[in-house]
């Protein structure tokens, strides 16, 4: 339209709403985008979570690639990713298998503990065998093994998703960057080669604070188990540590778990109730409180928008979205950085007032 000729009060009426359509459209394609996110995160939540581990491993597997031949780097790279999970899963499953243990040594307790919450309800008219024959029967069951049989296959296929996009990506990682080298275009060139590698940079230095902040909960928590009394106290700090590299779900469990055992092992609600506060609150000031400032000052990430992008991609992806949301708001803040038009949206989730410009951000680089 063209508003030359227009008064200028028709001009500003026309201009106005021109952006109020514009708005409206733009917030109608980020509404479908993230539905389309939804209903595909069965591939594009592993992609996402191969490119995040592509990004971490790449010096590794660069400075392997540089003293032998690149499959044989790539194989001592995939290896040393299956080791790190490996001995993550040994750590839960040694974890929980002392739990198992002292349960199974200690089924007296189990046993007192149930008859004294029977007799309870009981008393308040509350039937716990009226209520599992009415809730539970073998439909039931068998909707619940065929739940959990369908979460175990669409794990096992994230997995496989997962791993063989992280070996596609890195033996092709040196291919895309001399593509991207020879576009016509230096601008888009130049912006395309700088994010990636801050990018990369960035989720490197956001692993290191996260396993330095999963270290010391489990330090902590197991100082507290000590100090409460609680048995197994190894274990808790060692199923604290792994569980909190899932933010908030991981420490949820964690919480959880030890809280029931000490109403166990003490038979005393008092005593549950104060480890599950005391616990809630190691989790809250390491993982709500500190590691966000940590992070957000290493990652100019505002604590509020790393918080909010858990929660949100905890919410459109589940467990995947929980661990992958913080990488994702890492990329979407750098490559908001290099471009002018989308500048004041690094500024609003960036964790400072005035962060550096492009030009300043790449002679740091350099």
């Amino acid at each position: 339209m063209d508003f030359g000729r227009l008064p200028s009060a028709v001009k500003a009426k026309h201009v106005h709403q021109d952006r109020t359509i514009k708005t409206l459209l733009l917030l109608c394609t980020l509404v479908l985008v993230l539905a389309a996110l939804h209903f595909a995160r069965a591939i594009v939540a592993p992609v996402a979570l191969s490119l995040f581990i592509i990004a971490v491993t790449w010096p590794l597997h660069g400075a392997l690639a540089r003293r032998m031949p690149q499959l044989l780097a790539l194989a001592l790279t995939i290896a040393a990713v299956l080791i790190v999970l490996a001995t993550m899963q040994y750590l839960v499953i040694w974890g929980f298998g002392r739990l198992v243990q002292w349960l199974l040594a200690n089924a007296d307790r189990l046993q007192t503990l149930y008859t004294q919450a029977t007799d309870w309800l009981n008393v308040h008219g509350i039937s716990i065998t009226t209520l599992i024959t009415e809730n539970y029967d073998a439909g039931s069951i068998i909707g619940l093994a065929r739940e959990i049989g369908g979460k175990g296959y669409r794990l096992v296929s994230f997995a496989v998703i997962a791993f063989t996009f992280t070996v596609l990506g890195l033996l092709e990682v040196n291919s895309v960057q001399t593509r991207i080298a020879h576009l016509q275009d230096p601008g888009i060139k130049d912006s395309l080669l700088f994010a990636s590698q801050q990018i990369a940079s960035k989720f490197q230095k956001y692993m290191i604070v996260r396993s330095l902040m999963s270290g010391l909960t489990g330090m902590v928590v197991w100082s507290f188990a000590l100090i409460a009394g609680l048995e197994l106290a190894t274990a808790w700090g060692v199923i604290a540590f792994v569980l909190n590299y899932i933010p908030f779900i991981g420490p949820l469990v964690a919480t959880i778990f030890p809280t029931l055992f000490a109403l166990v092992q003490s038979g005393s609600w008092e005593l549950a109730l104060g480890v599950f506060a005391c616990l809630n609150l190691i989790q809250f000031l390491i993982g709500s409180y500190l590691e966000p400032r940590i992070a957000g000052a290493a990652l100019y990430m505002s604590p509020f928008a790393l918080l909010f992008a858990i929660f949100f991609w905890s919410f459109l992806w589940g467990i995947a979205g929980a661990f992958i949301g913080v990488p994702i708001l890492i990329a979407v803040i750098t490559v908001c950085e290099e471009h002018e038009a989308t500048q004041w949206v690094a500024i609003l989730l960036s964790g400072h007032r005035d962060p550096p410009t492009r030009t300043a951000r790449r002679s740091t680089a350099l």
